[in-house]
């Protein structure tokens, strides 16, 4: 069996464990089995060092190498997963330039001694192409390479064309990165380039270019030669080039290995928009790839996308290496030249793996992992010798002797303590031994005795208990929508007189009172609140003759069912308009700069079809498009 190499932007380290078939195991190690690979690359993990995980670096089985951004947060990020019984890298390092420093070293890794070195690091003259300084290049996680006997992997995740504002540090990374890998190649290096690379390279890889030629007011021509687009195409063997090549660039020397084992195949997107529901549709781009020197081309038995593994807004792409290859007319197991000399022979493991094996750069060697056992290495561990009779019955003695903690002290101690969420750690640690909890405890550490707790719950809830309470406070959801209970016949009276009479005040306009809202039934009083003879003329009706007289307490209610179904409106789900479908629209809101920034507008549920646009008659996307502020939420479709 071969060796497989997955390449996977998964926008966010723990995003694929949302979707199945990760959610299941929600494990890295489960992940990398159903993959089925032995060396993983993942892009954009959007994690600082802080944030790693034990699940993260000390997957059983395997080793990882990270490259993490250095000031951005929740930004870019690659790291390179290989499996221990399969690969062993013998060199890692983390950038393009090489100006970084393997972990707790002052020594950059183009300074190190050659032997230590990848090599192939960008000379002056090709730095001085950058608009960047290499400090700058490599500060946003966005390369590891790990050398093996038979290859160098670089893995990438090259900056994406977004505004004219990145276009310079874009340029200068392509640059810098093409310089490192040609370097390499003249060096005699086999190269395998892989990750997500930002560029289509052709019109067949990509939806939504005759788009983008109508967007900028360019053709074919124009669209393919590109400065990121032409660079790509002038590294790789059969790429279209206009014009004369660039100097330094005049000879191809890598192999898309994925498009050569699908020639002419259109629709073989790996990134689709997710804002648009463009992945059923398949309206997406190619921009992830797995390109290998071209004296590799007879390595690969297969390659493909895995484009209904969800997870992403980009699919996996893999690509298998042969389990035995003809090298210098002598056939090689693969296993040979992925380990460091002398672990397999023929296939065939003679020594095993162990932590001496570590890179610097390896994950498992941050200081915060280091020496540090994953969870199954807890339960396979082997049992300690048990104690001897002798020193058993020295600790029951000593047990027995120590003097016994109060009881009802420590339950209150506890009991105070969860109740202010564990704000004194130290204390409850105390509180949790018994040689400490014996001790005498000072006067601020003394638990109060139980009867003298605060009981302010306890006179709360008494005082919402009766029926003579004043009621002060707002009104609760209970209380508006309960009928009236009388407390005497003559206010029922005069309810009776104010509901017959219709033309009740709205809510809004009740005066409010000290003591509440006038007229309203408190859950916290059994008894309706009095309100000033003046309240009350004021909301009796216009036409009303009869006034009360000032000696009457007059308390004025509104019927239940209006603002129950006022309530009611408010919290209902919206009612969607339909579409052309006759299906439910969906909301969205517009983020585009301009007048219309941030207005809500109803549009059709369908993902959008091959063609990118709405269509008429079709199963896609429609033409459906519904302002909000035009459309009655509460209106029946």
């Amino acid at each position: 069996m071969g060796i497989r190499i997955t390449t996977w932007n998964v926008n966010g380290i723990r995003n694929p464990f949302g979707y199945q078939p990760w959610r299941d195991k929600k494990t890295f190690q489960g992940m990398f089995e159903t993959l089925e690979a032995d060396i993983v690359v993942l892009q954009e993990t959007k994690i600082q060092r802080k944030d790693l995980r034990d699940d993260m670096v000390l997957v059983p089985g395997w080793d990882n190498y990270w490259s993490l951004p250095k000031h951005k947060k929740g930004y870019s990020g690659v790291v390179i997963y290989t499996r221990n019984s399969s690969c062993a890298p013998i060199k890692a390092e983390e950038g393009i330039t090489g100006i970084l420093t393997p972990p707790n070293s002052t020594i950059s890794f183009r300074d190190m001694p050659a032997e230590e070195q990848i090599g192939g690091y960008p000379n002056y003259e090709q730095l001085s192409t950058s608009t960047c300084d290499p400090a700058t290049l490599d500060s946003e996680g966005r390369c590891v390479i790990l050398e093996f006997p038979a290859f160098v992997l670089i893995g990438t995740y090259c900056p994406a064309e977004r505004d004219e504002t990145r276009t310079h540090y874009r340029t200068s990374f392509l640059n810098v990165l093409d310089a490192r890998i040609r370097n390499l190649v003249k060096m005699g290096k086999r190269v395998i380039w892989t990750g997500d690379i930002n560029i289509s390279r052709e019109q067949i890889d990509s939806a939504a270019v005759e788009e983008n030629m109508k967007k900028n007011g360019i053709n074919a021509t124009e669209w393919i030669s590109t400065p990121a687009r032409r660079l790509l195409n002038q590294l790789l063997l059969g790429g279209k080039v206009h014009g004369e090549r660039d100097e330094g660039r005049e000879t191809p020397v890598m192999w898309d290995v994925c498009r050569a084992f699908h020639e002419g195949r259109k629709g073989m997107y790996t990134c689709w928009e997710t804002k648009v529901n463009a992945r059923p549709g398949n309206y997406g781009s190619r921009i992830d790839y797995i390109i290998c020197s071209h004296d590799m081309k007879d390595w690969w038995s297969e390659s493909n996308i895995q484009e209904g593994l969800l997870g992403s807004d980009h699919c996996p792409v893999y690509g298998v290496l042969k389990e035995k290859l003809i090298l210098d007319g002598k056939e090689v197991h693969i296993l040979d030249i992925l380990n460091p000399p002398g672990m397999f022979e023929n296939g065939v493991r003679q020594r095993q793996w162990s932590t001496k094996c570590l890179l610097p750069l390896s994950g498992k060697l941050i200081p915060e992992f280091d020496k540090r056992q994953s969870i199954r290495d807890m339960f396979t561990r082997k049992p300690t010798l048990q104690k001897s009779k002798s020193t058993l019955e020295e600790d029951r003695v000593s047990h027995q002797d120590s003097p016994q903690p109060i009881p009802s002290t420590i339950a209150i101690g506890q009991e105070k303590t969860s109740s202010q969420k564990n704000d004194c750690p130290g204390l409850s640690k105390s509180m949790s031994n018994p040689s400490l909890a014996s001790k005498p405890v000072n006067g601020k550490r003394t638990a109060r005795p139980q009867e003298h707790l605060p009981t302010a719950k306890r006179v709360k809830s008494a005082s919402q208990g009766t029926p003579n309470g004043t009621g002060k406070g707002q009104q609760s959801l209970k209380g508006f929508f309960s009928a009236k209970v009388p407390a005497n016949s003559g206010k029922e009276q005069l309810h009776s007189e104010a509901l017959a009479e219709g033309d009740m005040t709205p809510l809004s306009a009740v005066p409010v009172t000290d003591n509440g809202v006038a007229g309203m039934d408190s859950s916290t009083s059994g008894a309706s609140t009095p309100i000033k003879d003046h309240d009350a003329t004021d909301l009796l009706p216009a036409d009303n003759t009869a006034r009360q007289s000032p000696s009457t307490t007059t308390v004025v209610t509104t019927s239940p069912a209006k603002p129950k179904q006022t309530w009611g409106m408010l919290f209902s789900k919206p009612v969607a308009p339909k579409c052309e479908h006759d299906e439910p629209c969906k909301i969205m809101v517009t983020k585009k700069p301009g007048v219309n920034c941030g207005r809500s507008f109803w549009m059709c549920n369908r993902p959008l079809g091959p063609s990118g646009k709405q269509e008429r008659g079709t199963q896609w996307r429609c033409n459906t498009f519904i302002w909000a502020s035009d459309w009655d939420t509460h209106t029946p479709a």
